[in-house]
């Protein structure tokens, strides 16, 4: 086999093995991103007692969504990133992968900075291809009618494009956000992972050595979570719906974190925090191991000739 169709058949594995990791992950934490979007997009200063919209805690907004939307709303908006989630996470990885020869400074394995610069570059290649399919599902997230009312994913983007375009006001909005969340996120995601797994001694029983990918997921997950979040409360504002319709409060990123400080205190800055962490802790270990483990499936399935 030739050098050139060796890289086509690992790309394609990089590929098919981060495609899958995003279609399971999305599928099962799903849920815990939509009360995410749900906290980042309501304001502490919009507060009626008794109010069904506003939402206390995570298993308050639950019990609230399942009561007055029914259960399936948990799934609102979970067609874009169905659509997107596994060539989302297919570039993702398969950028990660790329990066890292780009940054290893002489080096002739990877280091801690590698995989960082690697994922800081897979996040903001990621998170400009999937910002339009973003828009649509903050906006079909921020939908609290019952689910049967809910127009389609087809109708919300024929919308979007009707009225804001397909700009930097339209389905392109909050894209700078985006870039800073994903970018982030997969910066210390990727160098956490990949740093530590190495630094720690794998296990020859296949029991302990998935708990040991599991855990180390778990935290980087976690903590890329709690470090980017400002981002995203900054894009979930920017992309969700405006406190006063047809005025536009919160344009650019930066612009959208003053005004949050400013008028919510610096706390409003990890709104949704807890269902974030819940659904990135483990989902982060899920997506890495389930990575791992098709990607070496798919080596030793089709090994190289």
């Amino acid at each position: 086999m030739g050098d050139g169709q060796k890289l086509l058949k690992q790309a394609a594995m990089q590929i098919g093995a981060g495609g899958s990791a995003g279609f399971v992950e999305v599928c099962i934490m799903h849920p815990l991103d939509l009360v995410k979007t749900r906290f980042q997009i309501q304001s502490s200063k919009v507060h009626v007692a008794g109010d069904p919209n506003y939402y206390t805690g995570v298993f308050d907004c639950m019990k609230k969504m399942y009561h007055s939307e029914g259960f399936f709303a948990f799934w609102k908006g979970v067609v874009p990133p169905i659509l997107v989630e596994t060539p989302k996470r297919a570039v993702k990885f398969f950028t990660f992968e790329q990066y890292k020869r780009f940054f290893l400074f002489g080096s002739p394995t990877p280091t801690p900075l590698t995989f960082s610069l690697a994922g800081l570059g897979a996040g903001v290649t990621e998170a400009i291809l999937v910002n339009p399919f973003e828009v649509v599902k903050v906006s079909l997230q921020a939908n609290r009618s019952n689910l049967k009312e809910v127009p389609s994913t087809w109708a919300v983007t024929k919308k979007i494009i009707n009225t804001q375009g397909l700009g930097f006001r339209g389905l392109n909005k909050g894209v700078t956000a985006t870039i800073g969340r994903n970018g982030v996120f997969n910066m210390v995601y990727f160098g956490f992972y990949h740093s530590v797994k190495g630094y720690l001694p794998e296990y020859e029983d296949p029991t302990q050595e998935f708990f040991r990918k599991v855990g180390i997921g778990f935290v980087s997950g976690t903590l890329a979570s709690c470090i980017n979040i400002p981002f995203d409360v900054a894009k979930s504002r920017i992309q969700g719906p405006q406190p006063v319709p047809g005025e536009i409060k919160y344009r650019s990123t930066l612009g959208s974190l003053l005004i949050v400080y400013k008028e919510e205190g610096w706390r409003a800055l990890y709104k949704g925090l807890v269902p974030k962490v819940m659904r990135l802790g483990p989902g982060g270990a899920i997506m890495l191991v389930v990575y791992d483990y098709v990607h070496n499936y798919l080596v030793l399935k089709f090994p190289d000739n």
